[in-house]
């Protein structure tokens, strides 16, 4: 699925715990999240702490979007 909607021209962010399947699917822009059961989340954090932890992998995403890729690229997040 990621493949054809890029081959349509609409950029793809996979937004993935385990990279590899990402890189095995063919997403070409990844960007690597929390865990398995909180993807996007971590329920040990305070509420305004995971705020600022889900921002930044929104912002990675976005990042990832607007940037032009060759071959799979894994988008690091700076989670500090």
């Amino acid at each position: 699925m990621v493949k054809e909607i890029e081959r349509a021209g609409i950029p793809v962010v996979h937004m993935c715990t385990v990279t590899p399947i990402s890189m095995t699917v063919g997403a070409n822009r990844i960007v690597p999240t929390i865990a398995i059961p909180h993807p996007l989340g971590n329920p040990a954090l305070t509420h305004e702490e995971e705020k600022v932890l889900r921002r930044k992998l929104v912002e990675t995403a976005l990042q990832a979007l607007t940037t032009e890729v060759e071959d799979q690229t894994i988008f690091e997040t700076k989670l500090q």
